[in-house]
């Protein structure tokens, strides 16, 4: 599997809505998770939210989408960001430290319920990004370089 870039965007409470709407217009395979299967949230009224839809085309079109967890802003015509995502522990990694690096970290690059390495940073020029490693290993669980 190649590094993928694609938009993800982020919804206030209808996310659902919006991403079965955007399956109706582009066609493909929709996959929605919520808060509640993942136990990503403590606020009970989050655990039927969506915490990460993937909407696949057959013809290649990736689009993401998510409801924004109540504790974090949420400002209509500002509700994107960019996802890398992949297997290439190292390449994305790379990326990750540029990016974050003279930026912030709003969630550290580490292993995420769901099993891969998940972070979210903003670049110097304000631009959000999530970076997800599929089956990737913590830092702390790789071997030392001799």
């Amino acid at each position: 599997m190649t590094t993928k870039l694609n938009p993800y965007l982020g919804f206030r409470d209808n996310a659902r809505e919006a991403m079965n709407f955007y399956q109706s217009v582009f066609g493909g395979e929709l996959t929605l998770s919520t808060f509640g299967e993942f136990h990503a949230s403590e606020d009970p009224a989050e655990a039927d939210k969506i915490m990460h839809g993937l909407l696949a085309t057959d013809n290649g079109l990736t689009l993401m989408g998510s409801d924004t967890p109540n504790t974090m802003d949420h400002t209509p015509g500002n509700t994107f960001t960019v996802s890398l995502s992949g297997e290439d522990d190292a390449e994305l990694r790379g990326y990750w430290d540029q990016l974050s690096g003279s930026g912030s970290v709003t969630v550290p690059l580490e292993v995420a319920p769901w099993g891969d390495s998940f972070g979210m940073c903003t670049d110097k020029f304000g631009v959000a990004w999530m970076v997800n490693i599929t089956g990737a290993q913590p830092m702390s669980a790789q071997p030392e370089q001799a």
